[in-house]
């Protein structure tokens, strides 16, 4: 069950990505955050209540409570440097950067979780993920301006922020209805969201948004809500290292549909780097 929920995260979180696009080329990155987190957060919450399991958030012990909140700064964290990064670079640039935090989240749950089972097979798999990662890479065009050049910074720093949740989160969730501690965590991460807008004065810019990018921002957020709903499923009854990777094939998902959508072709080496991504990912998943 685990496995096929991990499934289903790739799925939502690979059309997150082209949804949200849809929604940032004329409205703010950060605004367009705050905005989506609002859904998710309904979302969220709206399953607790369908599951019936809003009753036991008085029985989290507070060690679950602290790791859950932390999880979800760490999120907030990858979520404004992710839309901050789509928003100035094209997706098959910044999705394969963000993806290479399945890289440090699998190394960091042999060491911590012990999830040493066929550890030899599982590195290889990572290195055939790094490589890709490296060759789907693009180098920046001569053409870019220098306020889009700063694309790369932000997609790293939210790959490593998005390690640090799961980790975090597989430490938080331990013991809590995965729905609850997807909504607990989803509160963070609206805080935190609104906080930015806010910080730099662009709450204003939330009327302004064309209805348009509004549906799609919508729409980005429900697609975010139901992955996360199976992502913390599959990463509370079934093992870090294997769901993560799995969770990352997203990547397919929205390179397919950023070609249809956007026109956003793949280069022969992106195409190579894309297959050894994927090798390295169905590598560990048949270990599961």
């Amino acid at each position: 069950m685990w496995l096929f929920m991990a499934v289903l995260s790739s799925l939502f979180a690979g059309l997150t990505a082209i949804l949200a696009k849809c929604g940032i080329r004329k409205t703010d990155s950060d605004v367009a955050t705050a905005v989506r987190t609002v859904v998710v957060l309904a979302f969220s919450w709206i399953m607790v209540f369908v599951v019936g399991s809003a009753g036991t958030i008085t029985q989290i012990e507070p060690r679950s409570l602290l790791f859950l909140v932390l999880s979800g700064m760490a999120t907030g964290m990858s979520w404004i440097c992710y839309f901050k990064a789509l928003s100035m670079a094209d997706i098959n640039k910044v999705v394969p950067v963000d993806k290479s935090s399945m890289i440090l989240t699998v190394l960091l749950a042999i060491v911590i979780f012990q999830e040493t089972n066929h550890w030899a097979v599982k590195l290889v798999g990572v290195a055939l993920i790094g490589v890709g990662v490296f060759l789907m890479i693009e180098k920046k065009d001569t053409t870019d301006t220098e306020a889009k050049k700063g694309w790369f910074i932000y997609a790293a720093l939210s790959a490593v922020f998005a390690a640090l949740t799961s980790i975090l989160a597989k430490v938080g969730i331990s013991g809590v209805e995965s729905n609850l501690g997807t909504a607990i965590r989803t509160c963070v991460v609206l805080v935190m969201a609104w906080i930015i807008v806010f910080a730099r004065r662009k709450q204003s810019q939330v009327k302004e948004i064309d209805h348009r990018e509004l549906l799609f921002i919508n729409l980005s957020g429900l697609a975010t809500g139901a992955s996360w709903l199976c992502y913390y499923y599959a990463i509370q009854h079934g093992v870090v290292s294997v769901v993560v990777p799995i969770d990352k094939l997203s990547i397919i998902v929205t390179i397919a549909f950023s070609y249809v959508v956007f026109g956003e072709k793949l280069k022969k080496k992106s195409a190579v780097g894309l297959g050894l991504m994927v090798a390295g990912t169905l590598l560990m998943t048949i270990l599961a």
